[in-house]
C-alpha cells in the first residue's frame, strides 16, 4: 500500500513506540572493555591519544575489573607492557608475565565472577623489535618468521590458560597459529578454554594509538606480510574458514567501522558467535570530535556501537564500553 494509507511516521512518534519496534538492540553484558597492564603500584597513567583510556597497574586494573563487574559488561580483554623486551618475547609466556599476574588476581578477587577474561596472544607488546613473530634480519632486509612463531604463541596461550584466562584470543596473524594453540592446549590439559581467533585482522592505519598504549610499534618495517590487505573481502573469508577448521570457537573481527561489510559478509556465512573490535583510532576518531564540539557524544558513541551490532556484531570491544553501559543503564 502506497501513501497515504501507509504512513511509515507512525511508529517513529513517540519514544514508546520506538522502543517498541527497534530491530536492534545493545546490552551491557555484550560489551568487553580492553584493559592495558602495566609493572608497579598506584599506576595509572593516562594515554595521550586515547583520552580516558589508561596504562593501569595491577591493583587500578582491579578496580577498573570491579566497575566493569558492576556495570555488567561481558568481560575484559587483557593486554600487557612488560617490564623489559626481547626478541623472543620472553615476557609474553613467562608464568610471573603481568597478564599472568594480572589475571590471578583477578581470579582471586571477589565479585568478578561475571566477567569472561580473554587473554590477547601475541607478540608484538613484548618483542623488542615490535613484530609479532620471530624476525630473522639481515642488514638490507628482514623475515616474520611464520613456522618458528607458532611455538611461541601456543607457549604464550597455555601460560594464560593455566593463569586463569577464561578465553585466549591469538591477534598475531600467523598462519596456522589456531591449530597449534588448540593442540597445546589440549595437551596441557586446557581442553575446555575457547580460542576467539582474530579470523579477520587487517594492517589499517586506525592501529595507531593502540601502538602508543601498548608500546608496540615496530621498530622497521611494518605488518602487512601478515595482516590482511584492507581491500580483500574474499580472503577475510578464507581466513575466518581457516580458523574454524583449525579449532576457533569465536572469531573477531579487526577493525570495526571501516570493515562493516566484512562483519556483515561473515554473519551471513558463518554460524558461530562473532565479534567486532572497535579499534583505537575508531575511539580517538570520535574523541578528537567531541572534545571540539563537532559530535554529540552519548549520541555518536551509541550510533556507532548500534551499527557494529547492526551489520552481525554478537559482543563488541570497545574502549567506550563503561559509558555504554552507563548509558543503557
Amino acid at each position: 500500500m502506497e501513501f497515504p494509507i501507509t504512513r511509515m511516521r507512525r511508529t517513529r512518534r513517540t519514544p514508546a513506540l520506538r522502543s517498541l519496534v527497534r530491530e536492534t538492540h545493545l546490552r551491557s553484558s555484550a560489551l568487553i572493555y580492553p584493559l592495558f597492564l602495566c609493572p608497579g603500584e598506584g599506576v595509572r597513567r593516562e594515554i595521550g591519544s586515547m583520552p580516558g583510556v589508561f596504562n593501569l597497574s595491577i591493583d587500578e586494573a582491579l578496580k577498573e575489573a570491579e566497575e566493569a563487574a558492576a556495570l555488567g559488561l561481558g568481560g575484559l580483554l587483557l593486554f600487557g607492557l612488560p617490564e623489559t623486551k626481547d626478541e623472543l618475547a620472553t615476557g609474553a609466556y613467562a608464568d610471573d608475565g603481568i597478564v599472568q599476574r594480572g589475571l590471578r588476581a583477578m581470579k582471586q578477587a571477589s565479585g568478578l565472577d561475571s566477567l569472561a577474561l580473554i587473554a590477547d596472544v601475541c607478540l608484538c607488546e613484548y618483542t623488542s623489535h615490535g613484530h609479532c613473530g620471530i624476525v630473522n634480519k639481515s642488514d638490507d632486509s628482514y623475515e616474520i618468521e611464520n613456522d618458528s612463531s607458532l611455538e611461541l604463541l601456543a607457549k604464550t596461550a597455555v601460560s594464560l590458560a593455566a593463569a586463569g584466562a577464561d578465553i585466549v584470543a591469538p591477534s598475531d596473524m600467523m598462519d596456522g597459529r589456531v591449530a597449534a594453540i588448540r593442540d597445546e592446549l589440549d595437551e596441557a590439559g586446557y581442553e575446555q578454554i575457547p580460542i576467539l581467533s582474530y579470523a579477520s585482522k587487517f594492517a589499517s592505519a586506525f592501529y595507531g594509538p593502540f601502538r602508543e598504549a601498548a608500546n608496540s610499534a615496530p621498530q622497521f618495517g611494518d605488518r602487512r606480510s601478515y595482516q590482511m590487505d584492507g581491500a580483500n573481502l574474499r580472503e577475510a573469508m578464507r581466513e575466518i574458514d581457516l580458523d574454524l577448521a583449525e579449532g576457533a570457537d569465536m572469531i573477531l573481527m579487526k577493525p570495526a567501522m571501516p570493515y562493516l561489510d566484512v562483519i556483515r559478509a561473515a554473519r551471513e556465512r558463518f554460524d558461530v558467535p562473532i565479534g567486532a573490535y572497535q579499534v583505537s583510532g575508531e575511539y580517538a576518531m570520535l574523541q578528537a570530535a567531541f572534545q571540539r564540539g563537532w559530535l554529540e557524544p552519548e549520541r555518536a558513541m551509541m550510533e556507532s556501537l548500534i551499527s557494529i551490532r547492526r551489520a552481525g556484531a554478537d559482543f563488541i570491544v570497545t574502549y567506550f564500553a563503561k559509558d555504554a553501559a552507563k548509558v543503557l543503564g
